[in-house]
């Protein structure tokens, strides 16, 4: 089976032009190497109903797997995780455990995420921090399981 992918980059300053978006596209390759079709790839703001409302819309389109950019910090315009728990149906909270303690061994910072990775539909949601060299790092620690997940949730697997 192949499955679908979108990326949603969230940031300000990337959503008004006054900088390229890397991590993005960092995720656009790395999803295209794993072997995924990817549908979607956008910016939007910090806004709450922004995000909310693509993440709806690419659920509703059944995108296999959804990876979210930027917004998992402790600024005040971090709402990413928010946005995203407002759209998932079921928690995945062992990805982003995984994700946590293994970034952790490169940065004490990785425990400061807030990201959160969840179910809605036929669709996986996994939030990533916006940095691109973090970005590539997290995407390689859920490599391993990443496909079998999706494999459950779109009912390939026998479980």
């Amino acid at each position: 089976m192949r499955f679908t992918a979108g990326v949603l980059t969230i940031s300000d300053r990337a959503s008004s032009g006054v900088y390229e978006d890397k991590s993005g596209k960092v995720l656009v390759e790395l999803l295209e190497d794993f072997g995924l079709e990817v549908r979607k790839y956008e910016i939007v703001a910090d806004d709450f109903e922004s995000i909310k409302e693509k993440l709806l819309a690419y659920t509703d389109e059944e995108i296999s797997l959804i990876l979210t950019s930027g917004g998992t910090g402790f600024s005040q315009r971090d709402i990413t995780p928010e946005a995203s728990l407002a759209v998932i149906e079921k928690r995945a909270d062992g990805i982003v455990e995984a994700i946590r303690n293994e970034s952790a061994k490169i940065t004490p910072m990785a425990y400061l995420s807030r990201a959160v990775a969840g179910i809605r539909g036929k669709s996986l949601i996994i939030n990533f921090p916006g940095s691109p060299k973090a970005c590539r790092e997290n995407f390689e620690i859920i490599r391993p399981f990443l496909f079998h997940g999706l494999e459950t949730i779109a009912g390939c697997d026998k479980h």
